[in-house]
Parts: structure tokens; C-alpha cells; sequence
């Protein structure tokens, strides 16, 4: 089999507290990380069983993962498994990046988000310029705000020439087409990040290809539609998979209107869908 799981456990704890998300600040018990550890032991230990398949994992929590010394150790160990293809986590870089010195760089990736007000621009900085140095194939990215956009051009022009910055549209705002015209000039691929994607029976990925995996190993579709498909301890998710359409009426979220069949987004970012990495540089003259 070959599979992309998106894998969202219990945490919901972070260390920033960003405006737009709503999970900002917020902690954890005591019981729901050692709840969150278990889980996310449980499901390194499923997908190093999985020897016979091909796998692509990516890590979406709703807190910070990074942070904690499991998704740190989960990434590692995933990255040396001859049977993962990419394990990827979405993550605001606030964590020390030494770990990283075990991982197996040809399969490890970080989608990273810069998050101006939270972190000194500086230091988001150095630790990015840190895991360019370091080989680790990573992007970054920004929210669509307004006050963002004087910073995110500043983080393009420091950036490495083949790091990508991503600039995601803002939940709620309404872009006019000189404000979505400067964000492209960062972001030439901003375009499909403006508007939500039209989704109702329309051919997608999800549920045939890829899967999303709660910490109990729920699966189901995506993180966007509820219904169940199985669990992924059981096996019994397997029998599900299939090509489907939408149920929903628009998708707009990256993670999942990138795997619509209707969208070119597999060829555009062939290689690095999990990490949003485009192929070629669409970014940079001549690319």
C-alpha cells in the first residue's frame, strides 16, 4: 500500500499566542501529554510494523509538537525507516533545532510558520539560516495579514534563494486585487491560497491515498470531514479506501484542497506536497 497519513493526536498546547488561532496559549494537563506521548508512540510503532508498504506522514498538530521531546524523537526514528518516504510536521520553529543532527535529512522536512509579534524576527531567522546550513529541506511561511506583509518581505530577502515562503490567506479576510497582487509578488502561488476551492463532488485524493489518523487511530478522510473509515490498529480502515468526491461544499485549507484531483497541485509541488515545497522554484528569476 502506498499511503499519506496526516496525523493529528491530543495536544493542543502551544507556547505562542497568536490572534488568529484559537489554540493560542492554551495548556495542557499533565494527563492529556502523557494521553498525547502514548498515542503518538503507538503510531510510531504501527508504522514501523508497516515494512511492506510506502509511507508519507505528516504531523499537524494543534499545538506546537516540536516542543515536546516525543514529536522530536518520533520524527527521528520515523526518518530512518527504509519505508518512509517523507515525515514532515508543521511546527513555529520555537524548539532547539540540535535534534535534528540524528535524523535521516533525505527523509525528515519541516513546514515551518514565522509568527511576527510571538517571536523576535532575529531569532526566527537564525534558526531558519540554522537549518539551511544544517541541509534540512524546510519551508516557511506566513499568514496573509496585513501588518505581516512588510515583515514576510523581509524574511524573502533573507531567506536562502531556494527556500520557499508560503503566505497563507488569512481566515475571514477579503483581498482586494492590488492587496493579492502584492502578496503573489512574495508568493506566486498565493493565487490558490486566496480564495476557498470548490469542492462538492469534485474527485479528491483523501480517502483513497491519503488519510487522516487521530491519537485513538481513528482514520478518516481528512481532518475535515468527520465520518469514519475505520481504525488503523484494527486494519479495518483498509477495506474503505477508495476514490471518492467531496462531500463538502469548498475546501479551504492547504492540507487538504492540495490533494483535489482538479487542482494541479501534485505536479506542482511533486516531491514535497507533505512539506509544501514546489517543485522548481517558481519564486526566483528563471526558475
Amino acid at each position: 500500500m502506498d499511503l499519506t497519513l496526516l496525523y493529528r493526536g491530543p495536544l493542543a498546547s502551544c507556547d505562542y499566542d497568536c490572534p488568529y488561532c484559537p489554540f493560542a496559549k492554551r495548556r495542557d494537563s499533565p494527563e492529556t501529554l502523557r494521553a498525547d506521548r502514548a498515542a503518538l508512540e503507538r503510531f510510531t510503532g504501527w508504522a514501523a510494523g508497516q515494512a511492506g508498504d510506502r509511507l508519507r506522514i505528516l504531523f499537524t498538530p494543534w499545538g506546537e509538537g516540536l516542543v515536546r521531546s516525543w514529536y522530536r524523537r518520533a520524527m527521528v526514528e520515523l526518518s530512518r525507516l527504509p519505508h518512509v518516504e517523507r515525515v514532515a510536521i508543521q511546527t513555529n520553529l520555537s524548539c532547539r533545532t540540535s535534534w535534528l543532527d540524528e535524523a535521516d535529512l533525505g527523509t525528515l522536512a519541516l513546514w515551518c510558520t514565522y509568527h511576527p509579534g510571538q517571536t523576535p524576527y532575529d531569532r526566527f531567522l537564525g534558526k531558519a539560516l540554522d537549518l539551511a546550513a544544517r541541509g534540512v529541506r524546510f519551508s516557511v511561511g506566513v499568514v496573509g495579514l496585513p501588518e505581516h506583509h512588510g515583515e514576510a518581505l523581509r524574511l524573502r530577502a533573507a531567506l536562502p534563494d531556494h527556500v520557499y515562503l508560503w503566505v497563507n490567506a488569512a481566515e475571514g479576510h477579503t483581498y482586494t486585487d492590488a492587496e493579492a497582487a502584492a502578496w503573489t509578488g512574495i508568493d506566486p502561488l498565493f493565487p490558490y491560497s486566496r480564495h476557498p476551492h470548490r469542492s462538492a463532488g469534485l474527485p479528491c485524493r483523501t480517502g483513497a491515498s491519503v488519510v487522516s489518523v487521530d491519537g485513538a487511530g481513528t482514520v478518516r478522510r481528512c481532518h475535515f470531514v468527520p465520518a469514519e473509515l475505520g481504525n488503523l490498529y484494527d486494519g479495518s480502515y483498509r477495506a474503505a479506501l477508495r476514490p471518492r468526491a467531496c462531500p463538502l461544499a469548498v475546501c479551504d485549507c492547504h492540507i487538504g484542497y492540495v490533494h483535489l484531483e482538479t487542482l494541479p497541485l501534485y505536479d506542482v509541488f511533486a516531491g514535497g506536497v507533505l512539506e509544501r515545497i514546489p517543485a522548481g522554484r517558481p519564486w526566483t528569476t528563471g526558475a
